[in-house]
């Protein structure tokens, strides 16, 4: 009897280590099995497809050829035209200025003369509403336009611009007498 006993013992013993051998390898299954076979069933039949590559253009290249062109940005050119070559002219800068050379041109207008022995002044009405005598010698506009002449219609102006090269050059300008005044 005591044989049995014992083998019941071991018995006793060895069940629940054989049932903890029996779980333990339920656990150490395919990890995400279960993932795994639905992923191999939804995918069956399934086949991808990938568009062609698009078709390369070949671009004619552009050919740059104004090297033997003029640099505009020339720091050489740029002193010459500061020298300038118009044989000289340019602008007294150093003389105060008169009051009609805030004014564009454009901007006055002749509106009569008046005449004192040999001596002929022109009347020029200015943007703020002010009446101007001027007589030859005297400054107009904004391009150092010098009065060179005065008669009954028209006041003869010489004034020195700059050209597009950097040289100052002279330019005929008349300022006629307003049509309003004539009448």
């Amino acid at each position: 009897m005591k044989m049995q006993m014992s083998r019941l013992s071991s018995c006793k013993a060895l069940c629940p280590l054989a049932l903890a051998v029996l779980l333990l390898t339920g656990c150490f299954g395919e990890e995400h099995g279960d993932l795994k076979e639905w992923m191999r069933e939804n995918s069956e039949g399934l086949r991808g497809k990938i568009d062609p590559a698009p078709e390369v253009k070949t671009v004619e290249p552009f050919v740059y050829d104004a090297f033997s062109l003029l640099d505009p940005f020339d720091p050489a050119k740029m002193v010459l035209a500061k020298k300038g070559s118009g044989g000289g002219i340019a602008p007294n800068t150093n003389r105060p200025k008169e009051v009609l050379e805030n004014y564009d041109l454009e901007k006055l207008r002749m509106v009569g003369v008046l005449q004192q022995g040999k001596v002929i002044q022109a009347l020029i009405s200015a943007p703020d509403r002010n009446l101007y005598r001027v007589k030859v010698g005297n400054y107009m506009g904004q391009n150092f336009g010098m009065v060179v002449s005065i008669n009954e219609t028209e006041v003869k102006l010489k004034e020195i611009v700059e050209d597009s090269g950097g040289d100052w050059v002279e330019r005929e300008t008349v300022l006629s007498l307003d049509e309003a005044e004539q009448k």
